[in-house]
């Protein structure tokens, strides 16, 4: 009987122990201040090179907007290069809206606030995830 208790106890000990380890991953807290209205929600995609411009990303978070501003967190997420990409998303179609000539209907911005005409570019908006928790500001 007391190898069975003994037993028992190993293995809710071990069970509980693995339940107590950190995720490998880490959070990315994205701010964005410059909201020009509350119509619509915000729509936020992590990305990899590989995912830049062709989706979603390897994750997505759609965000009320509050007075302007919005704040959003990317959990989990393992260390590497990424790049993010935000859409006000004004009639909340879930998609960006163009002109007949191509411009954008609805603001948008990157990771690392770059300023340059034409298609966003992977490499502009990089950032690298290494042993921490980042905060980071877009502007629109």
């Amino acid at each position: 009987m007391k190898t069975v208790t003994t037993l028992i106890l190993l293995a809710l000990f071990t069970t509980l122990s693995y339940g107590q380890e950190k995720e490998l991953g880490h959070d990315i807290t994205i701010t964005i201040d410059n909201v020009t209205s509350n119509d619509g929600h915000v729509l936020l995609g992590l990305h990899t090179k590989d995912t830049f411009m062709k989706g979603k990303g390897i994750q997505a978070l759609k965000s009320k907007i509050e007075d302007g501003k919005v704040k959003a967190t990317f959990k989990n997420v393992t260390p590497g290069d990424y790049a993010i990409m935000a859409l006000h998303d004004k009639n909340d179609n879930e998609r960006m809206d163009f002109d007949s000539n191509g411009m954008p209907q609805e603001p948008y911005g990157m990771s690392n606030n770059p300023m340059n005409f034409g298609p966003p570019q992977f490499h502009l908006a990089q950032f690298k995830v290494t042993d921490k928790d980042l905060n980071l500001a877009i502007r629109f």
